[in-house]
C-alpha cells in the first residue's frame, strides 16, 4: 500500500490548512475588514498568518516521512497539527466571538508548535550527525 501513511496524512492535512489558510486570509481582507474590530481583525490576521506557515512546516514533515520512517517526524507532524488547530482556532474564535477566555487555551497550542519544531530540529540533527 502506501509508504508512510502518516507522511501523506501530514501532507494532506498541511495542504487543506493551506488551501484554508489562503481563503481564510482572503475572505478576512474583503468581508471582514470593515465589519471587525481592529482587534478582532489583528488577531484573526495572526490566526491566518500562522496557520499558513505551520501549514508549510506540515507539509515538509510530510514529505520528509514519505522516505523517512523515525518517530520523531511522526511527533513533529502531530504536535504542529495540534498546534496549528488550538492556536490559530482559539484566535478564531477570539475573532469572532469576542470571548477573551479563549486566550487562556492559545498558549498551549503556542507550545504545542514549539515542540514540532523542536522534533523537527531533533530529526534533522540526528540525521546530520549520524
Amino acid at each position: 500500500m502506501a509508504k508512510s501513511m502518516s507522511g501523506y496524512a501530514f501532507v494532506f492535512a498541511g495542504a487543506v490548512l493551506g488551501f484554508l489558510s489562503v481563503g481564510m486570509g482572503a475572505f478576512g481582507a474583503h468581508a471582514l475588514s470593515e465589519k471587525l474590530k481592529l482587534a478582532a481583525f489583528v488577531t484573526y490576521q495572526t490566526a491566518v498568518q500562522y496557520q499558513f506557515f505551520h501549514a508549510l512546516a506540515l507539509l515538509a514533515v510530510g514529505i520528509l516521512s514519505l522516505n523517512q520512517n523515525d518517530p520523531l517526524l511522526k511527533w513533529a507532524g502531530t504536535a504542529i497539527l495540534a498546534g496549528i488547530l488550538i492556536f490559530s482556532g482559539t484566535l478564531y474564535l477570539i475573532a469572532f466571538t469576542g470571548t477573551r477566555w479563549y486566550g487562556a487555551i492559545t498558549p498551549v497550542g503556542g507550545v504545542s508548535l514549539l515542540i514540532g519544531w523542536a522534533l523537527l530540529s531533533a530529526f534533522a540533527w540526528k540525521r546530520w550527525m549520524g
